[in-house]
């Protein structure tokens, strides 16, 4: 029989996340710290809206590129909160999560041989996405020293002729990392040197926890706004994963080929989870303010019970993950996950599910209450103490 299968689908290999939950899920008394996915339920104001719509009969399509209304709100919060205009109209369109928004961005702009840059550790999709698009990913290994931002100088080290994009996935799944706007503003030198462009990935945005300082996106610097594909959602900073919504922002020439692959592949984002999100952008701010301050309660408190225990951690300023290093227990990082599963029962997700140069990491999540971090510490101090006495 003909093999009915594509190479390049079956070289790629499954995300490195799922094994460890499909281990907890035979098991009892399990502890999870390993889902991205915020522990908050969507903000009732935001699923009455859902609902009314419903009610009213809102069960149609959309345009292709999303409600006008809802877009119309998004470009007003951009504006409002980081001080970059895109026209609603021909700028701007409504996906199916961020997800999505990556993975036709990546289409749109990529022929055979374009190399994308990708700075890991990082979020599991981009480099998949880049080889499904035929691209080339080229991986910037970021460093612990730097507190994983990428540099300037390993920026222009990776280039070469071939390259066409640069993947800038901050605030940081999975290290916590974020970039400052002195970090960008180096970084956007030499995107404009050397004529390339960048997937802007900001769905942590609203997630950022240093004293004065908001979230600056690489778009509002001078001459990066037409090099840059600026994607976000409603996922993280208002709880709403289930609703699978996501936007993405680019100059127009990109943006009407991206919508060409989504009209065939996809025809419109949900209805409902559209009306629904007007609600949340229009009137949410209260409600993203509220959970980020409570996730940065439990922020603090991880790097508190860190330090008593001894592990080493440099400190995260964005998302809501940790990314301890494990290194002086000369385990690999998935040897040291899968023993204190079995042992104390605590998911938590190596860092080598997120790039090879996560090795000798952890990916610990802190989107769960204090109750249960606290219970899940416990445990985790009693196996590394186990392990110490060795």
């Amino acid at each position: 029989m003909r093999n009915p299968l594509s190479n390049r689908i079956v070289n790629i290999p499954f995300s490195g996340i799922r094994k460890f939950f499909d281990i907890a899920a035979e098991m009892t008394d399990v502890i999870s710290l390993g889902v991205g996915e915020p522990d908050f339920d969507t903000p009732w104001h935001v699923r009455d809206e859902g609902i009314y719509s419903l009610e009213k009969g809102r069960t149609a399509y959309t345009s292709n590129a999303g409600l006008k209304e809802l877009k119309m709100e998004i470009a007003k919060y951009l504006e409002r909160k980081f001080q970059v205009f895109y026209n609603y109209d021909t700028e701007m369109m409504i996906t199916v999560g961020g997800s999505e928004a990556i993975d036709i961005a990546m289409r749109a702009m990529l022929d055979p041989g374009d190399e994308v840059l990708i700075p890991q550790p990082s979020y599991v999709s981009y480099e998949p996405c880049a080889v499904l698009a035929n691209g080339i990913p080229v991986i910037i290994n970021l460093k612990e020293e730097n507190e994983f931002r990428l540099t300037a100088q390993e920026l222009e080290e990776a280039i070469t002729p071939k390259t066409k994009l640069l993947v800038l996935p901050f605030p940081n799944n999975p290290t916590g990392a974020i970039m400052e706007k002195k970090d960008l503003e180096a970084i956007a030198e030499i995107v404009k040197k050397y004529d390339i462009f960048v997937l802007s990935d900001e769905i942590y945005a609203e997630l950022t926890y240093l004293e004065g300082q908001e979230h600056v996106t690489i778009a509002s610097l001078p001459g990066m706004r037409e090099r840059t594909i600026l994607i976000n959602g409603f996922s993280k900073a208002y709880a709403m994963t289930g609703w699978r919504l996501g936007y993405a922002c680019a100059p127009k020439i990109i943006l009407e080929q991206m919508l060409k692959i989504h009209q065939y592949a996809i025809m419109c984002a949900p209805t409902t989870s559209q009306y629904a999100a007007v609600e949340a952008v229009r009137n949410g701010d209260k409600d993203v303010i509220e959970m980020r301050e409570e996730y940065n309660r439990r922020r603090r408190y991880m790097m508190h019970r860190y330090q008593e225990m001894g592990l080493q951690c440099f400190e995260p300023f964005g998302a809501f993950y940790t990314f301890p290093s494990i290194q002086k227990f000369n385990m690999t990082s998935d040897e040291f996950a899968t023993k204190m599963l079995q042992e104390e029962k605590v998911v938590v997700v190596p860092g080598t599910a997120f790039g090879t140069c996560g090795e000798g990491f952890l990916r610990i999540s802190y989107a769960y209450s204090l109750e249960s971090l606290k219970e899940a510490l416990d445990r985790m101090e009693r196996f590394i103490q186990k392990l110490d006495f060795k």
